[in-house]
């Protein structure tokens, strides 16, 4: 099953997506996960979700290759909104959400991570969104979570990685571990918040959302708005088609 459930006595409850080779998701992945996740939150006996994936890496964005399958917006909109279930269900999850990132974690991987509550990760993966490069744009929102502005600017721009260990430093990544430990460290961490009293981390989870100065949602619809101009343009459709022809981002010499 591309995502699956699993539970420990605890209270942890692990989400894993395993959709090969590189877990880029489709549309309806996205909004089944977003179920798997608020399912799991809603749960009274849950403590905890560890959200994590198999095969390469953690998450390389949305299925790019089914939107250009696809005449008209409808896989545009649909992987759109289900991305916005996502994120919102991970930032919305009723008890706190660990991400487990090994490799590689770049597009709607991003706003994953950056709704999530604890980040651990495997040595040498990296961060990035390459959004500009895909006619697109998207998930500025998160990455400013996890990085100070103006390197989110430059990351943004440019369509640059930054590292598990840069992450590290800036203090937004828990811990960055072997990839062969990397399940175990993220269940360390699950594990001390699911020894809490669950209805005081309930209350902590709500709270801290409460209080947060972003409207994460909001924040993201916007720049969604931006996105789907590029596309009534023309614009992204270019960059969407290049990338699935050659792999490559569209070199347009400097012009819009």
């Amino acid at each position: 099953m591309p995502i699956t459930t699993t539970r420990t006595d605890g209270g942890v409850v692990t989400v894993t997506v395993d959709y090969p080779p590189v877990n880029a998701l489709p549309s309806s992945a996205w909004f089944d996960l977003a179920d798997a996740i608020t399912a799991a939150g809603n749960d009274p006996s849950t403590h905890v979700v560890i959200l994590r994936a198999e095969g390469r890496g953690f998450n390389a964005g949305v299925d790019i290759k089914e939107m250009q399958a696809t005449e008209g917006f409808g896989a545009l909109i649909a992987a759109n909104h289900g991305c916005t279930a996502a994120f919102s269900a991970v930032y919305d999850c009723a008890v706190p959400v660990v991400v487990a990132v090994k490799n590689f974690c770049v597009g709607g991987g991003i706003g994953l991570v950056g709704n999530a509550d604890v980040i651990v990760a495997s040595e040498g993966a990296v961060f990035g969104l390459p959004e500009v490069d895909r006619g697109a744009l998207g998930a500025a929102t998160h990455l400013a979570r996890l990085v100070p502005q103006h390197m989110m600017r430059t990351l943004y721009y440019t369509a640059q990685n930054v590292t598990a260990e840069q992450l590290l430093h800036f203090g937004s990544v828990h811990r960055v571990v072997a990839a062969d430990e990397l399940d175990s460290a993220a269940l360390d961490v699950a594990e001390k918040i699911a020894a809490k009293d669950t209805r005081v981390i309930r209350a902590a989870k709500s709270a801290i959302n409460h209080i947060d100065p972003v409207d994460v949602k909001a924040s993201y619809r916007l720049e969604q708005g931006y996105t789907f101009e590029l596309n009534l343009a023309g614009v992204a459709d270019e960059h969407r088609d290049e990338f699935v022809a050659t792999g490559k981002a569209l070199n347009t010499g400097g012009h819009a």
